[in-house]
């Protein structure tokens, strides 16, 4: 069953795969990275003007990564806006997306996390860089296959407890804690 998004762009002949409703009854479409920035710019005229949230999520072991944007048509006097899911896959090892920065600012900060998190570019965004994770991160923490490893560990432990030392010669007498309830009262 397509939705009434889905008619109009088969109508306009814009390449894109129905994938059904959510549990919501909001449409959901696929498309093609290379047709994205093209289709989004269609999306805004169209009255799709404000994307809600962008997020992206690993599909399955060996499979791709996705990037998932929510729009919303908001037009004045009505009640229930129209809303679209639209699904962009990437393949792991080079993933690339054209950026919507440029036809939807809210996309800045949620694109640039999708960055840090999983790794998937987005061509001409203004300032793709690290949001969340350190400068000196390598790799990116939910990417399937260039995710946590030793280093990163021992980095994110510096960032989040600099000034941590472990007591690795430590060892409990009953000695070792004379004087601490004096310390209390």
């Amino acid at each position: 069953m397509q939705g009434r998004l889905s008619v109009w762009l088969i109508k306009h002949g814009l390449v894109h795969r129905s994938l059904g409703f959510d549990y919501q009854g909001i449409e959901t479409l696929q498309i093609k990275p290379e047709d994205w920035h093209s289709i989004a710019v269609i999306l805004y005229v169209y009255g799709y003007n404000y994307l809600r949230s962008q997020c992206a999520y690993d599909v399955a072991p060996g499979g791709l990564l996705a990037s998932v944007y929510h729009l919303t048509r908001i037009e004045y006097a009505i009640d229930q806006p129209e809303e679209v899911c639209i699904k962009v896959f990437v393949p792991r090892r080079n993933p690339r997306i054209p950026s919507v920065f440029w036809v939807w600012k809210s996309a800045d900060f949620q694109e640039r996390e999708s960055y840090d998190m999983l790794g998937i570019y987005y061509d001409n965004h203004p300032r793709l860089k690290r949001i969340l994770m350190p400068e000196s991160w390598i790799g990116w923490p939910l990417h399937p296959l260039l995710g946590m490893n030793r280093v990163n560990r021992m980095k994110l432990n510096e960032f989040i407890m600099p000034n941590y030392v472990p007591r690795t010669s430590f060892r409990w007498t009953p000695e070792s804690h004379i004087g601490r309830n004096e310390e209390l009262e």
